[in-house]
């Protein structure tokens, strides 16, 4: 039985995606490398580090730049996010929804705790979360389900009892591999795409999640 909800946190939550977005491009434009938005999308849900080394590689970009190229990345996106971020219509319905039925509530994230904290604050949830796991310093990030794992851990659940909340592929690949539902809300111009049909449940936003689509899962 379903007693536990752990969420994702940039793309569902909180719209800072496209901050992320910018971080990373202006970032990799420092090294002559220009990315489009469909090559973005196709590494959302990647910590900084294998983001960075990722595209690295694609660009034969001199991979003793990484450490400075990550350090970059991660502060031009936590500044973007504190001032221009804003949540998602539906963050506080689902957390308050989930809360209202007695589920404990976890937050799995690939980015690093300072910008949970930072996330945290803005939107105001950090006294309905019961656990937060960062996939910061594992030895792998999504779509390995690690952080998944130790989410339910510090929430004292079995995976078949918890429901995880995405919006990227590699973090859908990681809330089934830790063996959890998962519920995807893509970005608009993804949710048609067949590749979510490995989620048990896809929704075009969090305010359509109700008590009918919880019974079906």
């Amino acid at each position: 039985m379903l007693d536990t909800v752990i969420f994702d946190m940039d793309g569902l939550l909180i719209d800072s995606e496209p901050l992320w977005q910018k971080a990373g491009m202006d970032t990799l434009q420092l090294y002559g490398a220009t990315i489009t938005i469909e090559q973005y999308y196709g590494t959302t849900g990647l910590r900084t580090p294998e983001w960075i080394e990722y595209w690295f590689n694609y660009f034969s970009i001199d991979n003793t730049h990484k450490e400075e190229a990550v350090s970059t990345i991660e502060h031009k996106a936590i500044e973007y996010i504190r001032q221009d971020a804003i949540a998602f219509p539906g963050t506080h319905y689902i957390i308050n929804f989930f809360r209202e039925h007695g589920f404990k509530i976890g937050l799995a994230t690939s980015s690093p705790l300072r910008l949970v904290d930072v996330v945290a604050e803005k939107l105001g949830i950090a006294h309905l979360l019961d656990a937060i796991a960062s996939a910061e310093y594992l030895p792998f990030g999504k779509p390995h389900p690690q952080v998944y794992i130790n989410c339910a851990a510090a929430l004292n659940a079995s995976p078949l009892n918890c429901v995880c909340f995405e919006d990227s592929f590699n973090g859908m690949i990681a809330a089934k591999a830790a063996r959890m539902k998962c519920v995807a809300v893509p970005v608009p111009g993804q949710f048609k795409e067949a590749k979510w049909g490995a989620a048990d449940l896809c929704l075009d936003s969090l305010l359509n999640f109700n008590d009918e689509l919880l019974k079906k899962l």
